[in-house]
């Protein structure tokens, strides 16, 4: 503890101690001891402050980027006038996805009625225009409506999937090419 310097400091007085680096000296007024280390503790706390700063504005950009991320809604309407060629089924359908463009997860939910008999296959096809085939993009798990998964794409499966050239198509023993078919739109 440092004693109250001449003509009494109140601090001083109260017992704080001094840190190291502001050693009191024979004739230095407590005024200027106390102001030095104001602005040495000023010092650390603007760094302190910058470096706050650096991390909030860090912070900002990473969640700016998740924040960047999309879910991304798809429909498509399951007929058989889209069919290619198209056929005469009263069945009809459909088919509603999300796509999360961060995790690149599709979750699909595909219902169906009406059909000439059960469903023997049921799919995503890809990539195709309307009124074109495709090969199989992403089989279901099931055939039964309702159908519901989910599938991590690639980013090619995604690239074609936002750009609208896939379909859901349901198939039946009378209508093996496919029975229903709607063209994923956002």
């Amino acid at each position: 503890m440092v004693d109250a310097a001449p003509g009494g400091h109140d601090a001083f007085e109260s017992g704080i101690d001094l840190l190291p680096e502001f050693p009191v000296a024979a004739g230095v007024p407590p005024e200027r001891v106390e102001a030095q280390y104001d602005l040495e503790v000023g010092e650390d706390v603007m760094t302190k402050a910058v470096r706050l700063a650096g991390a909030i504005l860090l912070g900002a950009t990473v969640l700016g980027t998740t924040a960047s991320a999309e879910v991304i809604k798809l429909t498509a309407e399951l007929k058989g006038s889209n069919e290619v060629p198209p056929n005469s089924s009263s069945g009809s359908g459909k088919a509603e996805a999300t796509f999360d463009t961060d995790s690149k997860v599709l979750t699909y939910a595909v219902t169906y009625s009406g059909l000439t008999g059960p469903a023997v296959g049921a799919h995503f096809h890809g990539p195709s225009e309307p009124g074109k085939n495709a090969g199989i993009a992403l089989p279901f798990k099931s055939a039964q409506s309702p159908i519901q998964g989910t599938a991590t794409l690639s980013d090619a499966q995604a690239a074609d999937l936002l750009a609208g050239k896939w379909y859901a198509n349901i198939h039946t023993a009378a209508n093996p090419g496919g029975e229903l078919r709607g063209q994923m739109a956002k």
